[in-house]
């Protein structure tokens, strides 16, 4: 039931089993899509990106003649090209390699193997969005601060976060606008008990209302 629909002779691939393979790679690449559409925050490229990629990689393994390492090897340079610029979230990290692997498997000629992973891959993600078990209960945010370059930031807020936050933490510290303002970078632990616009407002007051970033981090925003 798992054997390959391909022939075992390198080289001899017959057409009927490409275009099999192919149309395949589309189907299980739109389910890895709505998958991802269904549990995290998207774009409409990186959607068609999951959706393509796998009869991408399975054209590739065609090429190779089926060497799994030199599949890899290509395939794994290309797809993570994306993330030489743009910053990738766990997320969608998760979801290229998932695309990788059914691509990998449809070029091997694995056709009924790639969609029982593909089912229990997807019910696993919905499942796992879906459950609180993972939560850790803090609200984990980075908090970006404009003062005058005239204020001793040490102490300046200290009051605010004893007040709204359960731990503090002072990233780093750079200066902007020619030298005048200094930029600080902040990773709180906010208490979700706290109002966060009252939050917010208090350190407005103290930094002469300059701006203020308020942010999940990295790994907890979704495009």
């Amino acid at each position: 039931m798992l054997k390959s629909i391909y022939s075992n002779t390198t080289g001899n691939i017959e057409l009927w089993a490409i275009l099999v393979c192919s149309m395949v790679s589309i189907i299980l690449g739109f389910v890895i899509a709505f998958t991802h559409m269904k549990t995290s925050k998207y774009s409409k490229n990186f959607l068609v990106t999951l959706t393509v990629l796998p009869i991408l990689v399975n054209a590739v393994m065609i090429m190779v003649n089926g060497s799994l390492g030199t599949s890899v090897a290509i395939v794994g340079a290309l797809s993570l090209v994306r993330f030489r610029s743009i910053p990738g979230t766990s997320k969608e990290i998760l979801s290229v390699f998932f695309a990788m692997t059914i691509g990998l498997s449809l070029g091997m000629g694995h056709i009924f193997f790639a969609c029982i992973v593909t089912v229990l891959t997807s019910f696993s993600i919905f499942l796992f969005s879906k459950m609180k078990f993972f939560e850790t209960g803090n609200q984990e945010r980075i908090l970006k601060v404009t003062v005058p370059e005239n204020l001793d930031y040490t102490n300046m807020f200290e009051d605010i976060f004893e007040k709204y936050t359960k731990q503090v933490e002072l990233e780093s510290v750079k200066t902007t606008n020619m030298g005048s303002l200094f930029e600080l970078h902040y990773r709180v632990v906010f208490d979700k008990t706290k109002n966060e616009k009252e939050f917010l407002d208090e350190i407005r007051v103290k930094n002469g209302n300059l701006k203020i970033s308020f942010s999940h981090p990295l790994d907890a925003t979704e495009i």
